[in-house]
């Protein structure tokens, strides 16, 4: 069993900082939206799934690159206004 140094700087196990985790998490759900297209699902279903994963993206960008999960008042509004928008688009989308 490999003994891992006391300098965090040279060992082996180290996790991912938050931007890293972030930036994998953004990758992912970019990959799903992709796939999703993809499904032979209903039109409406499509748009809504996508938005849903944007609205997903949007959080994560939110949180973690403008660091706003040190405040959660300023992440629940932006939050609510994101929804709000993508609930509008959607609308004009079935439109």
């Amino acid at each position: 069993m490999p003994a891992t140094s006391s300098f965090p700087k040279y060992s082996r196990r180290r996790l991912p900082n938050a931007l890293t985790r972030a930036w994998v998490t953004l990758l992912a759900l970019s990959v799903a939206s992709a796939l999703l297209t993809v499904l032979p699902i209903p039109s409406t279903l499509l748009g809504g799934g996508i938005l849903i994963l944007a609205l997903a993206k949007c959080r994560i960008i939110l949180a973690r690159y403008l660091d706003l999960a040190a405040s959660p008042g300023w992440l629940r509004g932006f939050t609510m206004v994101m929804t709000g928008f993508a609930l509008i688009i959607f609308a004009l989308y079935l439109i």
